[in-house]
């Protein structure tokens, strides 16, 4: 027995062969394993790789190998006990999610994310949206087609088709995704209309932290920033973003001196603290209202999610 095999208890599976059929074409082998394996650890999925235990069509192949329809996976015996399921949301937690969607079809499902839930479990986080939806949708095929930072509320888009998947991620590689937040400031916008073109770039802190400038070697990013109403020092806008790069309305706030209201990153700590005896603001202040896209001949998306109340709340007691 291998020090991986005992890592698990229970019986040992057979070693198995997976066809990848034309749905999965396209898709990374790491991602096609943690959907094969459910309950394994993704530290084993990829010990598995590393140690070659993975084939394809007999072979070694990298985390990141994007499969192809006929392509062949040997799986290699496993001992996978209920140590190692994987952690499971309880019921209040499902019957919220299920209450949070706001569309489904045959291609997409939308959620109204709440500020709180992830969109994926990672860094220290074991639940994420995506996996209490497939908790929630046993068996199902569900993917998410972008993400959202923790914090942040709003529309929350997954896929329920490969094909569904890579239309809509094209579309965002494309530029014909719409995608429309709103927002408080703690400080007035320079103008009523602002346009940020300021690149960024991504770093990763000791600790995994995850921390976001501007800088000129960094990735394009545009926002634009349009007035609604002023509130004393305060601003509440709606943002529109050309791109969706990490933290990239959060940055480019900070970056014109006009931080997201309760933004404990990037935002002002004395403003923050102000906003929250004075309205009420305990969550950072960024919305994702509404997600848009035509995936041609006629094929047009449009998904909204309204303002949260807690945070209409924070508008009114500052009106």
């Amino acid at each position: 027995m291998t020090d991986l095999d005992s890592a698990f208890s229970g019986p040992q599976s057979p070693v198995r062969f997976v066809l990848v059929d034309h749905s999965h074409a396209g898709q990374r082998l790491d991602n096609f394993l943690f959907r094969e394996l459910k309950g394994v650890p993704k530290s084993h999925v990829y010990r598995l790789l590393r140690t070659g235990q993975v084939r394809v069509n007999g072979k070694r192949a990298r985390a990141d190998a994007r499969l192809i329809d006929g392509d062949r996976l040997r799986i290699p015996p496993l001992r996978q006990g209920q140590a190692d399921a994987p952690p499971q949301a309880t019921q209040k937690a499902l019957r919220t999610l299920a209450d949070a969607i706001v569309f489904e079809d045959a291609r997409f499902l939308a959620i109204d994310k709440p500020a709180g839930l992830a969109a994926h479990g990672g860094s220290g986080i074991s639940l994420g949206a995506i996996e209490q939806l497939r908790q929630l949708r046993p068996g199902a095929s569900l993917e998410l087609v972008h993400r959202l930072d923790r914090d942040t509320s709003g529309v929350l888009l997954f896929a329920r088709k490969r094909s569904a998947l890579l239309a809509a991620q094209a579309a965002l590689r494309e530029g014909r995704v719409r995608k429309r937040y709103l927002a408080l400031l703690s400080a007035p916008l320079p103008q009523r209309d602002v346009r940020v073109d300021a690149p960024l770039r991504k770093s990763l802190l000791r600790g995994g932290e995850r921390l976001v400038a501007v800088a000129d070697d960094g990735k394009a990013a545009r926002s634009r920033f349009r007035e609604i109403q002023v509130f004393g020092g305060a601003s509440y806008v709606e943002v529109i973003i050309d791109t969706g790069r990490t933290h990239q309305i959060r940055v480019h706030a900070a970056h014109i001196g006009a931080p997201v209201a309760g933004d404990e990153k990037y935002g002002d700590e004395a403003a923050n603290r102000a906003l929250r005896d004075r309205a009420g603001l305990r969550r950072m202040f960024l919305h994702a209202a509404e997600m848009a896209f035509d995936l041609g001949e006629g094929d047009n998306y449009c998904f909204t999610a309204p303002l949260p109340q807690e945070l209409a709340a924070v508008l009114n007691r500052l009106a």
